[in-house]
């Protein structure tokens, strides 16, 4: 795609936000994680160039190769993947802004073991599967509240920083919108524990995420396709 592609693409984007926050909540800040996986690094750095800085990729191995051939460009860096234990500490010498699919207890344990013998810390959301659907890692909503406690008083070297969660597969719109007012709710309840990060919606659904209260939304094939 041509630099005016991206750009048409982007602000198209950016008039459908806000049109929607403007209804639901003029206070809203939304962010955009540029999810960059399926594109190489100068289709980034077009986007870079329109004003995008924060982009996102599932696989630590792209990741690392996007973030040395881009090292010249203050980009913010999200994993979104999910993460096997061999990875772990590939990804924390990268240092990403936040890793958004922190999807247990147990990789919270995990991690942060690994993050304290390195003594480094590392910014993350909880994973809500919120959609309960058995392809989707996450925790379970009804014991989300009780997870996120436990990893921040037990990981001291994670920093939670909110939750996130995929809309559930369906063509069905109430469905979508029933998950993500779910991840909605807990979130304001996590609030108060410092939470601040709603991170859902993506391509097919961050209009409707928006309207249930996300402020992080992760979007790809919308602005790169």
């Amino acid at each position: 795609m041509s630099a005016l592609d991206y750009e048409k693409k982007y602000d198209e984007i950016l008039t459908k936000i806000e049109n929607v926050r403007i209804r639901v909540n003029q206070h809203q800040i939304v962010k955009i994680i540029a999810v960059s996986k399926s594109v190489d690094s100068k289709a980034i750095e077009s986007m870079y160039d329109i004003g995008q800085r924060a982009f996102g990729e599932n696989r630590v191995q792209d990741m690392k190769i996007k973030i040395q051939k881009l090292e010249n460009l203050p980009i913010e860096w999200h994993f979104i993947g999910r993460l096997q234990t061999n990875k772990i500490n590939a990804l924390i010498d990268m240092n990403p802004t936040l890793m958004h699919s922190l999807s247990s207890l147990e990789l919270a344990l995990e991690i942060d073991k690994r993050l304290k013998a390195k003594g480094r810390t590392l910014n993350a959301l909880l994973q809500i599967n919120s959609a309960k659907e058995e392809q989707k890692a996450g925790v379970m909503p009804e014991s989300a509240l009780d997870v996120y406690d436990e990893i921040a008083s037990t990981c001291r070297a994670i920093n939670l920083k909110g939750v996130m969660s995929i809309g559930t597969h369906t063509p069905n719109q109430k469905a979508i919108k029933d998950s993500f007012e779910k991840t909605y709710a807990i979130y304001e309840k996590l609030q108060s524990s410092g939470a601040k990060y709603c991170s859902m919606g993506m391509s097919s659904d961050y209009e409707l995420a928006v309207e249930c209260g996300a402020n992080m939304l992760r979007i790809g094939s919308a602005l790169f396709k």
